[in-house]
């Protein structure tokens, strides 16, 4: 299946168009059954998409920041320094390799509007976008949003809450991006809110009340590597993406995370994730002892349901407005599944139109 023919009317990953797609502990996985033989076969690459090196920012040279990241099992890394554009090609060169490891060009777009920070990262951008200064939050986020995108670039708007920055209504209001961090790992951002803001899952409950078509993304924001273990300082390996490409190409995952073809951890594995005209099922990877709790979550941030066994399944009414699911195991760490847009008039006959849109797609 080539990527772009997934581009059907839904607003989510692994749900309609990962119907019985299996990936292993590395976010690896195989065809999605009942494709055609000849159909390109869709793996699963875990990467992140925010780390800074000693070039701006960070405390350890490309060359250390990228082995880290290959010697613990990642796919990908996007190097995005602080408006820089560190080049990869030596990196990859070195690192590289065809279907297990790719660097891929970056940049932490880096501004503010009063005291106010405003940060964008760019990926896969083809050169160094200067960052957008003056004006309002608004229009500074936008200029910087506008600006990744002149460069070819696509956009993901970090931490909003660092600095209390970015409110619900900037996000709502911005235009031309569909990708932003519901959790970052440095250990000031504030992911969860507090004092009567709201945390990120909330303000993403928000956005897609309100008919946003936005996806959720867990990052590293790792600055410091040579203090591993250290929860005071933004060090790696606290949050990631396992994103569904046919390749390991960066326009291809970077397509697949603009379509919403991924999920966002910080050390929860999904094994699978199946959508029908009826229903979405999870299934979570089980080690040892841990427990999980998988929750399905629609319209206002509502709990559907849910489930103490590690595959569950929730059934769709038709009045949901948009179905997701966020798994939290024993041990605190989380896993959350893109949302699949299910509800409003006609949503049933919607879905089933979305479904049988992707079986002829894999017939």
């Amino acid at each position: 299946m080539k990527p772009h023919n997934a581009r059907i009317a839904i607003a989510g990953l692994l749900g309609i168009c990962l119907a019985a797609a299996t990936l292993n502990s590395q976010g690896a996985g195989g065809q999605v059954a009942g494709a055609a033989p000849s159909a390109a076969p869709m793996r699963w690459y875990k990467g992140n998409t925010h780390t800074h090196t000693i070039n701006q920012g960070g405390d350890s040279t490309p060359d250390e920041v990228v082995r880290w990241y290959r010697e613990h099992g990642y796919q990908f890394l996007v190097l995005t320094d602080h408006n820089l554009l560190t080049r990869v090609d030596g990196l990859n060169a070195i690192y590289g390799l065809d279907e297990q490891f790719l660097v891929v060009p970056g940049e932490e777009v880096t501004s503010s509007s009063g005291n106010k920070p405003v940060h964008v990262n760019g990926l896969d951008l083809q050169r160094v976008v200067k960052a957008h200064s003056g004006g309002t939050v608004l229009e500074t986020l936008q200029g910087n949003i506008d600006g990744i995108r002149a460069a070819s670039g696509v956009p993901h708007i970090n931490h909003p809450n660092f600095g209390w920055g970015l409110t619900t209504q900037d996000l709502q209001q911005a235009r031309n991006y569909r990708l932003f961090e519901i959790h970052n790992g440095h250990p000031t951002v504030n992911n969860l809110g507090g004092g009567g803001m709201p945390g990120m899952e909330e303000v993403w409950d928000r956005l897609l009340s309100a008919g946003n078509e936005v996806y959720g993304m867990a990052t590293d924001d790792a600055h410091v590597f040579k203090q591993p273990g250290n929860p005071s300082v933004s060090g790696p390996g606290r949050g990631w993406v396992s994103v569904r490409a046919p390749r390991l190409e960066p326009r291809a995952l970077m397509e697949s995370l603009e379509r919403g073809d991924f999920y966002a951890s910080t050390g929860v594995v999904i094994e699978d994730v199946r959508a029908t005209a009826k229903d979405l099922t999870v299934r979570v990877k089980v080690e040892g002892v841990t427990k999980h709790r998988i929750q399905f979550i629609g319209r206002n941030g509502a709990v559907l349901r849910e489930a103490t066994d590690p595959t569950a399944t929730y059934e769709f009414t038709g009045a949901e407005g948009y179905v997701r699911a966020k798994v939290i195991d024993s041990n605190g760490r989380m896993a959350w599944v893109q949302p699949v847009q299910v509800g409003g008039a006609g949503s049933s006959a919607r879905v089933r139109a979305i479904v049988r849109g992707v079986l002829e797609l894999f017939s």
